[in-house]
């Protein structure tokens, strides 16, 4: 049954009523264990002095959200403002001397990251920048793919398993609070940009890119140490405009979407003075004393909040990238609109990167199951040695590859009779509810899978056994009933979103067929 498939309007509004409902429930029961418990130990080492006025405590648990908004904020701030006013003067005396400042746009982006990286971590770490980019770059002239991917994977291993990461970080002096991050973060993105240089030189028909190429793109200050990945064509082509304009109102979105970043920093800081969801799961004798609503709660949260975080840094980073007339990878898709493996994913740049070097490269036009199950595995290998090897990851890797091969599994045995003779007998409003309620099972699988990257084993452990056997049936049809609504939502927001678009191709189509007359 096709996306279009309508349910009754009061239908839906039970589903509002039912999600507000429940959300507003468990966030009071996470209320009142975050007011009820700071004397705990594990609350005294995890949330600070916040508001004074208010009589209210900051869970600080995020280093990295802590670090970004408050000690390195200005710096931040600073760097990339310099970016943008570094290349705008750079344009403007090119073209007071006469030379095409739009056709050096991506050599003045180069030389101003490769200073402020400079600047930032010293000479002996963009020597060990260098000499990656510069192996990448010998391995690329060779045109073999698979000699280029296996270069920038032993690259990647040298930076995530011992003792070559040691040794290499070892090299480079110096020490402040995100060393460590900007270090890892770095070089990880940095061999990722080399590969994908690599890659395209290998497609490349008429001779080579230059390392200059590769330097220019890897230099570029807004995706240096986090992102997103572009991949070497699009930034390439994006950068070498001969001519940039702007579409209509493009700086009034762009400033529009800089506020509402703003807007939702501002709401994540309310949040962290009042709901403690990154501190409570680490204390696990006040977790097991939760109910289900809020165990729940707080591992819907806790990946919300991992969601809010990601889009956030890359909107940001976006901003910036847009002002320099650049298209970036789109933020995450948030989780609450996830009910499918096929689309989770945290950064979607990662995500076009592993899909056009090693998924889509491997299972081709993913129509045969054995092709399938191996770009998977190889997709999920790849992000693991990306995460660092651990047993966590391992789980992680493990979990995600079979729910996402398991998902692809179900649809196509579906699409075989009597399956698909009996869906197609029966409406599309109940086949949408029937659905809906498999993807309320696939959205807590997801919840479950996912959860263990950003808590505990034992956490994600706990929350299962509540939720899945110890609060059967109550707690669990409860959720389930909840979460099918959440679903049914979401789907009636794609829904809508699909009606536009066609309106929107169907009011194209007079003016193209209008204009191939006149011709």
């Amino acid at each position: 049954m096709g996306i279009k498939a309508a349910l009754p309007r009061y239908e839906l509004y039970l589903y509002t009523a039912v999600l507000f409902g429940a959300l507003t429930w468990a966030g009071s029961w996470i209320l009142e264990a975050s007011s009820e418990n700071l004397n705990r130990k594990a609350f005294k080492e995890h949330v600070k002095p916040g508001w004074h006025y208010f009589g209210r405590k900051m869970d600080v648990s995020d280093f990295e959200w802590a670090m970004w908004f408050s000690t390195f904020r200005n710096h931040i701030l600073f760097a990339l403002a310099g970016h943008v006013i570094f290349a705008k003067i750079c344009g403007l005396i090119a073209t007071k001397i006469g030379i095409d400042g739009c056709k050096h746009r991506p050599l003045i982006f180069g030389l101003y990251g490769a200073l402020a990286v400079l600047v930032t971590m010293g000479w002996t770490y963009v020597a060990l920048v260098l000499s990656h980019c510069i192996i990448l770059y010998s391995v690329a002239m060779v045109k073999s793919k698979w000699m280029c991917f296996g270069a920038g994977l032993a690259t990647l291993a040298s930076i995530k398993l011992e003792p070559y990461n040691a040794w290499q970080a070892a090299l480079v002096t110096g020490s402040f609070d995100l060393q460590d991050v900007l270090f890892y973060g770095g070089l990880g993105f940095s061999i990722f940009r080399g590969m994908s240089f690599a890659l395209e030189n290998c497609e490349k028909k008429d001779g080579n890119y230059t390392l200059g190429d590769l330097l220019k793109y890897n230099f570029y200050l807004p995706f240096f140490f986090f992102g997103p990945i572009m991949t070497f064509d699009q930034f390439h082509a994006q950068t070498n405009v001969p001519k940039l304009t702007r579409k209509d109102r493009e700086l009034w979105n762009i400033t529009s979407r800089a506020l509402l970043h703003l807007g939702v920093i501002l709401v994540v800081d309310v949040f962290f003075h009042y709901l403690y969801i990154l501190t409570i799961p680490s204390d696990m004798k006040l977790v097991k004393q939760l109910s289900d609503w809020s165990l729940g709660g707080l591992a819907y949260s806790n990946l919300v909040y991992d969601w809010v975080k990601a889009a956030v840094m890359f909107g940001i980073i976006n901003t910036v990238s847009r002002l320099d007339h650049l298209d970036p990878p789109q933020p995450p898709k948030c989780i609450t609109m996830l009910y499918v493996f096929a689309e989770t994913h945290f950064d979607r740049g990662i995500n076009e990167w592993l899909c056009k070097y090693v998924y889509d490269f491997i299972g081709c036009n993913h129509d045969q199951i054995f092709k399938e199950l191996l770009a998977t595995i190889a997709t999920f290998a790849v992000t693991t040695l990306w995460l660092g090897p651990c047993e966590l990851v391992y789980l992680w890797s493990f979990f995600n590859c079979f729910g996402l091969n398991f998902e692809l599994w179900v649809a196509k045995l579906f699409s075989f009779p009597p399956f698909s003779t009996i869906e197609g007998l029966m409406g599309e409003g109940m086949s949408r509810r029937i659905r809906g309620v498999f993807n309320a099972g696939n959205f807590w699988l997801i919840i479950l899978f996912n959860v263990l990257s950003l808590n505990s084993l034992e956490f994600a452990k706990l929350v299962a056994k509540r939720l899945l056997f110890k609060g059967f049936p109550v707690s669990t049809l409860s959720v389930l009933f909840v979460t099918y609504c959440g679903v049914q939502l979401v789907k009636e927001r794609e829904r809508t979103l699909a009606l536009r678009e066609e309106a929107e191709a169907d009011a194209a189509k007079p003016i193209d067929g209008a204009k191939e007359k006149a011709e």
